[in-house]
């Protein structure tokens, strides 16, 4: 985060109402990027980067190492929160996923939400010859995957609706088609500790998703196991279920 004793932006934002909005925008999704920001409020990047920035310098939001912009302490005291930004999440859970890659032989994801997507932060190829590839950088609907799936499971009612406040975008794939739909799979996802995804974010890619909670019991994250369709039941999803669970819980042990 910048020094708050320095000096502001070069250019100040005279506009506060939508200071306000990134603000509230902030305080219901957790963390924001600047083409968010000006898609939401319809001004170019370089006036939502100005906001940002603003934000920044006020306490209000604070900026990451992935160049996200998440809540600052000014924000967090609002919240009643003082907790301070989660360690490299790269850093500390890359070995789990190495170590879960090759227990199941299969491709392993880190995976955080953007809005209502799902970012791959970081992933290990499985070692066979048939494998999904990793994602890294890759930006998908949050719904047609299982670690995004996970993720929003855990998210309060008001905070969901946020997210869709004109209901799920129409993709095409074999995904919940609906947000009543989702909000059903959710019911499941919460029940049995993790979520999947068969063959609605890709053809041919199947995956099971669980989400790593810090040590305060605050979802951050999702490890996610893919594996190809054709050797991937839904009786072997299950199965991959169990190590993912304890994968995710070691993660998180380290937050």
């Amino acid at each position: 985060m910048e020094n708050l004793e320095g000096p502001g932006p070069s250019y100040p934002v005279s506009g506060a109402g939508n200071a306000l909005r990134v603000v509230r925008l902030l305080h219901e999704l957790d963390e924001l990027r600047v083409m968010d920001v000006a898609d939401r409020l319809g001004v170019a990047r370089s006036t939502a980067h100005r906001i940002l920035a603003m934000l920044v310098h006020e306490g209000f939001a604070a900026q990451d190492r992935r160049k996200v912009y998440r809540p600052g302490p000014a924000l967090q005291a609002i919240r009643g929160s003082q907790a301070a930004p989660p360690p490299d999440l790269i850093t500390i859970a890359h070995p789990h996923l190495q170590r879960l890659a090759d227990a199941v032989r299969e491709t392993t994801h880190l995976m955080v939400l953007e809005g209502n997507g799902a970012r791959f932060l970081d992933g290990v190829e499985g070692p066979q010859a048939l494998r999904v590839s990793y994602r890294t950088g890759t930006l998908l609907p949050a719904h047609v995957t299982s670690g995004g799936k996970a993720l929003l499971a855990a998210m309060p009612a008001d905070r969901l609706l946020a997210l869709y406040p004109n209901g799920l975008p129409e993709d095409g794939a074999k995904a919940p088609k609906d947000f009543e739909s989702l909000m059903n799979e959710l019911v499941a996802v919460r029940r049995d500790g993790y979520a999947t995804n068969r063959q609605e974010s890709e053809r041919g890619v199947h995956a099971v998703g669980a989400c790593v909670r810090d040590r305060t019991g605050t979802a951050i994250a999702a490890v996610v196991v893919a594996a190809p369709s054709v050797r991937c039941t839904r009786a072997r999803l299950a199965e991959l279920s169990r190590p993912l669970l304890t994968t995710a819980r070691d993660i998180g042990q380290g937050l």
